[in-house]
């Protein structure tokens, strides 16, 4: 299938998401909200890889939101219009409110679903991440940047507060000082920073380096066993968001009915022997007409 934003591939278990919009520095158009969900949900629900890297084209990972693609078309000229399009328009504008929260829930459930998605999600980050991209990068499992990457939280500039995902996401990744000052003051986090707060893992000298390496990492992932990775990242993504009380109960529940002794045997044989494991993939996910798992 063709996407308007992105190139996809799967080779060894590992998929592969590139944005493909290079000459518009890979910014967010309409078309990018509805194809990321739907590309990351085949690949999750067909259970057709076990890790996901997500990369970019051109000198910058993204240049977030097309602004210019979201921005009203125009009302016309009023005096131009009968009275049901005057009507229509008050309309509008009282519904306004509404209609933008109903369209950010739409985007934030974009990156949310790199989150709830079962396998790993690994950024590869070139030259500039800016705004939206940043709430892309913060969705994923892990971040990995080349040298010249830069991430900036770029709303405030344009007299906005990031709403996609940014902050609730940052606060937990990085300090909260560190946080605040890139959202007040909109200025650029070098990669060689970000490494060393910890938002990106490691830093490359170029962009195919960097993919080479990060598609070595999710390749390596992808050779572990599928349902152990699974609980991995419902562990981690659980203890994040709640107490360490709470964490420890939901992994003692979880081991209780997901531990696969015949998962772990395989594991340990494969060790010894010096060979990939033979796991089971995690089972397709079903959903109905509206998109909800039975």
């Amino acid at each position: 299938m063709g996407y308007h934003c992105f190139d996809v591939s799967i080779d060894q278990k590992v998929a592969h998401i590139v944005l493909n919009r290079p000459e518009k520095r890979n910014s967010m158009s309409p078309e990018f909200w509805d194809e990321l969900p739907a590309i990351v949900r085949d690949i999750d629900d067909g259970s057709k890889a076990r890790a996901i890297v997500i990369s970019s084209t051109g000198p910058h990972f993204s240049s977030g939101l097309d602004i210019k693609a979201f921005s009203p078309s125009g009302s016309g000229d009023a005096g131009n219009t009968n009275e049901a399009d005057r009507d229509q328009q008050r309309r509008a504008r009282r519904t306004r409110g509404a209609s933008f929260y109903d369209n950010v829930r739409r985007m934030q459930q974009a990156f949310t679903c790199l989150e709830q998605c079962r396998v790993p999600v690994l950024a590869a980050i070139q030259g500039g991440c800016i705004g939206g991209g940043v709430d892309l990068a913060t969705a994923c499992d892990m971040r990995y940047a080349t040298e010249d990457a830069f991430l900036t939280i770029f709303e405030i500039n344009i007299g906005m507060t990031a709403d996609v995902g940014t902050f609730p996401r940052l606060v937990k990744l990085i300090p909260e000082g560190i946080v605040r000052e890139l959202a007040y003051t909109g200025r650029r986090m070098s990669a060689t920073e970000a490494q060393a707060v910890g938002l990106v893992n490691r830093v490359f000298p170029d962009q195919p380096t960097m993919v080479s390496e990060v598609l070595d990492i999710a390749r390596e992932i992808a050779t572990k066993a599928p349902l152990a990775v699974y609980g991995c990242k419902r562990m981690i993504n659980y203890a994040r968001d709640h107490s360490t009380a709470d964490g420890l109960d939901y992994i003692g529940i979880w081991n209780a009915s997901m531990l696969q002794p015949e998962e772990m045997v395989e594991a340990m044989t494969a060790n010894a022997q010096k060979r990939e494991g033979d796991f089971v993939d995690l089972p397709p996910i079903k959903r109905s007409s509206s998109g909800d798992v039975f």
